[in-house]
């Protein structure tokens, strides 16, 4: 009796589970289509947005950039709102409020999807730690070199660019690499295998020229 009991409580609690689960899917999923360009008219829409907003950032204080995006959305809504009362006051129809189908849409997030994005927000947080700590500590002597000149070379980086600036180039470099990359994948391939190849052999050098205790401490 209590394991039936058992079994149907966690049949009932499955289908939430697999429900927030379906819809992080669904949304990296969406995400993914956008950056494919599969539909051509939303990911222009969402490419121009966010560069827009991100220029705007740039030039104008967050703050702004925030208030001036809610009052402009503001304006649009109040005017439609105002449009339609109007015309159902002159038809003299009764068809309710023009946004009421977008109020009863239910956009509450649930306690399972919470938990899950906790649960994998806590995942990569632990692994981040980890990986930080191994490098810092130098656990691995040619992973911190490694760490060494990207960190090096972000410092020109932030030297030339700003953060905003960085995220422009990131958000343009997001959307435009998958369609280069579909047109040049060949050429592509081949020039990644190559500096995959040379990086390799650099690295291999460079193991070898270390001590013979940090070389066993690299094969553990």
């Amino acid at each position: 009796m209590a394991d039936s009991t058992s079994s149907s409580c966690s049949d009932s609690s499955s289908p939430p589970n697999n429900s927030s689960s379906s819809s992080l899917r669904d949304l990296a999923q969406s995400a993914l289509q956008l950056v494919h360009w599969e539909e051509p008219k939303k990911s222009l829409v969402a490419f121009g947005s966010s560069l827009l907003v991100l220029v705007f950032v740039a030039t104008l204080s967050v703050i702004s950039v925030v208030s001036y995006l809610l009052l402009t959305g503001l304006c649009v809504t109040i005017t439609f709102r105002v449009y339609k009362s109007v015309i159902q006051a002159v038809q003299k129809s009764d068809e309710g409020h023009p946004f009421s189908s977008l109020l009863e849409t239910d956009i509450s997030v649930s306690v399972e999807s919470a938990r899950l994005l906790t649960d994998r927000c806590l995942t990569h947080l632990n692994w981040f730690s980890s990986q930080t700590r191994r490098l810092l500590l130098v656990e691995d002597l040619v992973d911190s070199l490694k760490l060494a000149a990207v960190m090096w070379m972000m410092t020109y980086v932030g030297a030339i660019f700003n953060g905003v600036t960085v995220l422009i180039l990131a958000d343009i470099i997001f959307f435009t690499t998958p369609l280069i990359y579909q047109k040049k994948k060949a050429q592509i391939d081949r020039y990644i295998e190559l500096i995959k190849s040379r990086g390799e052999e650099m690295l291999q050098k460079l193991q070898d020229r270390l001590p013979g205790a940090v070389r066993r401490t690299k094969a553990e």
